[in-house]
C-alpha cells in the first residue's frame, strides 16, 4: 500500500474502510465488533479528531490513540448506547407522534 515515497496523509487517503484503518494504526480488532459498529468507529473517531487543535498537522500515534479509543468505545458498548449519530440521540428523547398531526 505505501511506498517509500508516500507521507502519512498519503496513506490515510488511500485508507476506505473501518479494517484498514484499523490494520493500518495496527490495532487488533475483533471482526464482530467492527461488523457491526465500523461507521460508528470511524464516525467517533473523526468526532475526536475534530476535538484537537485546529491546524494541527496528522500524527501517526495521536491518530493510533484516537481510533484505537473509537475502537474500544463499542468494544462493551453499542450504537445505541454510544450514540454517535442524531438517530440514535434523538431517539431517546423521541416521544409518540400521531401520524394525523403529520398532516395537519
Amino acid at each position: 500500500m505505501t511506498c517509500a515515497t508516500d507521507t502519512f496523509e498519503d496513506d490515510l487517503a488511500e485508507l476506505v474502510s473501518a479494517e484498514e484503518f484499523l490494520d493500518y494504526f495496527e490495532i487488533t480488532f475483533d471482526n464482530r465488533v467492527v461488523q457491526v459498529n465500523r461507521l460508528h468507529i470511524l464516525q467517533r473517531f473523526h468526532d475526536y479528531l475534530a476535538k484537537q487543535e485546529a491546524g494541527k498537522a496528522p500524527d501517526y500515534i495521536a491518530y493510533r490513540h484516537w481510533l484505537a479509543r473509537a475502537y474500544a468505545d463499542f468494544v462493551g458498548s453499542s450504537a445505541q448506547a454510544e450514540k454517535v449519530f442524531a438517530v440514535f440521540q434523538k431517539a431517546e428523547g423521541s416521544s409518540f407522534v400521531p401520524l394525523s398531526s403529520l398532516t395537519d
